[in-house]
């Protein structure tokens, strides 16, 4: 599905958007250049449009290297695609969400084999927002010093890039509008474990919908207790980052306390790696799985936590904390991330 052509994930979004229509929209929010070409920045969109049924998106493709991100996302969508041609219950479903699909955030960092986009600036560092600088990683938490050099965040009151920008409008335009909306941004490359993450990245303080949060990662243990490959936490129990794209969002977003949840899945790479060390010597070998076994296997992998994501959002009302029982979830989640071992010391569920 992804073997052929200098940017095949491209290639294979515009063949799931002719394969997929009426009932798969695709919009271009945007455009930038790399290497002569002009890139399309594409959204596609299944289901309801009605701000009272719950939105959830999906985003891919962020950092230019790391490619597997929005492979997962286009194997989710080929899958969808191709079960709207007879599977009557998915039809049912979608009447019920929506769901928004920005799979390739980054193309012409993808097109040049870059982790930032064609003028040098890291994605995931290039929102307003400023980290404790007491606690904030050096240099890989985000550096204005050079633009060759990773984790660029770009000037000083320079706007947000292009295709930051287009995240976000599409995020507060077809995301935040709804009654209950849930975010999942894939990557790779941290560590030998599969992660979600949950803001904050720029501060240890805890989120508001921390009690959601919980609710949710509980639901999904007791749901799937075999699945348990996923490490859940928030991000800054590993380090903290100038200018994360979600946390401004949620920062901005004006919702009430879970009614938004944002997520990130972030893929462990040294696993891949470690297995096959000669491929660090490819500009893509640490973030992507070269082996094709492992790709098929990691493009299979996720489908569990897609399938339980949207049906979490359809069902929010079923599991979403009443106003009296968020303290004692509060209280729990507290104790279980942030009173607990550092990140060094033991694994968190």
């Amino acid at each position: 599905m992804f073997d052929a052509g200098p940017f095949p994930e491209h290639e294979v979004l515009e063949r799931l958007a002719q394969r997929g229509a009426p009932a798969l929209r695709c919009d271009v929010v945007g455009q930038v250049q790399a290497g002569g070409n002009v890139l399309p920045l594409y959204c596609l969109e299944l289901g309801a449009t009605s701000p009272d049924v719950p939105a959830i998106g999906f985003f891919g493709g962020v950092h230019g290297l790391e490619r597997v991100g929005s492979q997962v996302l286009l194997t989710l969508l080929h899958s969808l695609v191709e079960r709207l041609q007879w599977d009557a219950a998915l039809g049912h479903m979608l009447e019920q969400v929506r769901l928004v699909f920005m799979p390739v955030v980054n193309p012409g960092g993808m097109l040049l084999r870059r982790r930032a986009n064609p003028c040098g600036i890291d994605l995931m560092r290039n929102a307003p927002v400023e980290a404790d600088r007491r606690d904030v990683a050096f240099f890989m938490g985000g550096q204005r010093m050079w633009r060759r050099l990773p984790w660029y965040r770009g000037a000083v009151g320079e706007a947000m890039q292009p295709e930051a920008s287009a995240l976000c409008e599409v995020v507060r335009q077809r995301v935040l509008g709804h009654r209950f909306a849930l975010t999942l941004d894939c990557h790779s490359g941290f560590g030998a474990h599969d992660r979600i993450w949950f803001p904050y990245a720029y501060t240890r303080r805890p989120i508001e919908c921390l009690p959601e949060i919980y609710a949710l990662r509980t639901m999904f243990r007791t749901t799937h207790p075999y699945h348990d490959i996923y490490i859940i936490e928030p991000q800054s129990r590993q380090y903290l980052t100038h200018g994360d794209l979600w946390d401004h969002l949620y920062d901005t977003a004006g919702r009430s306390p879970g009614s938004y949840i944002p997520l990130t899945l972030e893929m462990g790479s040294w696993i891949w790696v470690k297995k096959r060390p000669g491929q660090i010597f490819s500009s893509l070998g640490m973030f992507n799985p070269v082996v094709p076994h492992r790709l098929r296997r990691t493009m299979r992998r996720h489908l569990t936590l897609f399938d339980f994501l949207i049906r979490a959002a359809i069902s929010h009302r079923n599991w979403l904390p009443e106003t009296g029982a968020r303290d004692g979830l509060r209280e729990t989640a507290m104790a279980y991330w942030y009173r607990s071992p550092g990140p060094g010391r033991r694994h968190l569920a």
